[in-house]
């Protein structure tokens, strides 16, 4: 079973969207994953995700309420295979912050994406269209992300 942390800043918007419609995509395909998702600060350690987020995510069908944010930690460069970044910054911030002997791949979710952003920008200054962009966004990168699996699996 692959071992999947999905990674953003603060772990109230992008990451817990991430871990939801991944953890759903997983599901409907039959790919059996341990999923989770963290932020590199901790100013939402133990907060639910934005409530934006999670009336978003909710009304395409992905339930994140029951989340709560962490923070990244030392053992999550070991125990998952892959440490999946929402942003250019927050990949910088896990490299810096991975020991040597890590065993964790650590890469740019929209890598995966069928599109041509890299970054998935953080919505939670502006409106609904944003939280609703980061969405479409995360789709793809799931389904991207889910067939890489599957390739992998061959």
């Amino acid at each position: 079973m692959k071992r999947i942390l999905f990674v953003c800043l603060g772990n109230i918007c992008r990451s817990p969207a991430a871990e939801g419609v991944f953890r759903t995509k997983a599901r409907a395909a039959g790919i059996d994953v341990y999923i989770d998702s963290a932020g590199t600060g901790a100013w939402h350690v133990g907060d639910p995700p934005d409530a934006r987020m999670i009336k978003m995510a909710g009304k395409r069908g992905y339930d994140i309420a029951h989340q709560r944010a962490r923070k990244v930690d030392l053992a999550d460069f070991y125990e998952f295979d892959y440490l999946l970044a929402m942003d250019l910054s927050n990949h910088t911030d896990l490299l810096d912050l991975a020991p040597p002997n890590r065993t964790a791949d650590i890469r740019l979710f929209l890598d995966f994406a069928d599109c041509e952003a890299r970054e998935t920008p953080d919505p939670y200054y502006g409106g609904d269209g944003g939280f609703e962009r980061v969405l479409d966004l995360i789709e793809l990168g799931a389904d991207g992300f889910l067939a890489h699996l599957d390739n992998e699996s061959e």
